[in-house]
C-alpha cells in the first residue's frame, strides 16, 4: 500500500513542482489533494481531540462556512494492516465527505504489536461513543450516524456494525449505526494467511469471534461493500462472501466490485487527483444520502 500511495502522490508532486519534507504516502496524497482543490469547501473545526481511555485522538471535519443545518455524520477509519496509519494523513478522505455535506469524524486507534485483537475494536467503539456525545457541538446529528473505513478500518466498520458486543460494552445502543461502508475490507479471512492478520489476531481462543461474516444478521444496518477486482491484498471474495451471507439472511446490502482497481485504488479514488479511477465517492455519498435522509 505504501508504494502505491507514494508512487501516485510523488508523480503528481513532481509534475506540480512541489517540494515537501517526508510524510507518509497517504499524507502525500492528502497534500496533493489539497493542492488540486480537494481542500476547498471543507473545514476542520476539531483537531487532535481526546477520546476514550487510552490517549486516543480524533479530528472532526465539516462543510466550510457557517453551520446552517444539523448534518448527517460519518465516522471514517483508515487502514494500515492494524500496524500503522494516522488520522491526519487521511484528510483527503475526510474532506471529500465533508464537501459532500457530512460532518466527518476520523479517529486514531492503537496499533499492533503494542496491542492485539480486540483493542482496535474497543477503540472504535469509544470513538462511536464520543461521536454520540459530542458531534452535535460541530453541527452533526447524532441520530444520523454512519460508519466507513478502508482495509483494517473496514474491518472495524464491519465488526461494529455486525457484532453488538463492542458498542454495548461502551453503553452505546448498536442501533446508533444507521449505515456502514466497507472499502476493501477483510470480512472472511480465516484461516489467517498473512503475517499482519496473524499478528493482529494472535492469542484468540476462538478464531470465529474475529470474523465479521460470523456475525452477519438479518437486522444489520444497510451496508455498502466496495472492492476492486485486482485487489491482491484483501481479495474481493471477502466482500462477495459477506454480501452473500447478508443477502441470504434478508439484510440490506449492496456490493460494488470495480474492474481494474487494486487495494489502494479504492480509497485513493476518494481523492481529487484519482477520483476518475472509479465512482467510489459518488456511490458512497448516494448510498449515505438514501439511508440517512
Amino acid at each position: 500500500m505504501r508504494r502505491a500511495f507514494a508512487a501516485a502522490a510523488l508523480l503528481i508532486i513532481v509534475s506540480l513542482g512541489l517540494t515537501v519534507a517526508f510524510v507518509s504516502p497517504p499524507g502525500l496524497l492528502s497534500l496533493v489533494d489539497g493542492t488540486m482543490g480537494g481542500g476547498s469547501g471543507a473545514s476542520r473545526p476539531g483537531s487532535a481531540l481526546p477520546f476514550g481511555t487510552h490517549g486516543q485522538t480524533l479530528d472532526v471535519w465539516r462543510p466550510a462556512g457557517k453551520a446552517s443545518a444539523t448534518r448527517p455524520v460519518l465516522i471514517f477509519w483508515y487502514g494500515g494492516g492494524w500496524v500503522k496509519g494516522d488520522r491526519r494523513a487521511y484528510a483527503f478522505a475526510a474532506r471529500a465527505f465533508a464537501r459532500a455535506g457530512f460532518v466527518v469524524v476520523v479517529p486514531d486507534y492503537r496499533k499492533v504489536p503494542t496491542i492485539r485483537f480486540p483493542a482496535f475494536l474497543q477503540d472504535g467503539a469509544e470513538a462511536v461513543k464520543w461521536t454520540r456525545d459530542h458531534v452535535a457541538e460541530f453541527g452533526g446529528d447524532p441520530s444520523r450516524i454512519a460508519i466507513a473505513g478502508h482495509s483494517a478500518g473496514a474491518y472495524t466498520v464491519a465488526m461494529l456494525a455486525l457484532d453488538r458486543r463492542w458498542l454495548e460494552a461502551e453503553g452505546v445502543d448498536p442501533g446508533i449505526v444507521k449505515a456502514a461502508i466497507g472499502l476493501s475490507g477483510p470480512y472472511d479471512f480465516y484461516p489467517w494467511t498473512s503475517p499482519r492478520s496473524e499478528a493482529a489476531m494472535m492469542g484468540v481462543a476462538d478464531p470465529a469471534m474475529t470474523q465479521p461474516i460470523h456475525f452477519a444478521r438479518a437486522d444489520a444496518p444497510p451496508m455498502l461493500l466496495v472492492s476492486g477486482d485486482k485487489d491482491m491484498t484483501v481479495r474481493p471474495r471477502n466482500a462477495v462472501h459477506l454480501e452473500a451471507r447478508l443477502k441470504a439472511l434478508g439484510a440490506p446490502v449492496t456490493l460494488r466490485i470495480h474492474p481494474g482497481l487494486n487495494h489502494e485504488d479504492v480509497v485513493m479514488a476518494l481523492s481529487k487527483p484519482f477520483r476518475g479511477k472509479a465512482p467510489v465517492l459518488a456511490e458512497s455519498v448516494a448510498f449515505l444520502n438514501t439511508v440517512l435522509q
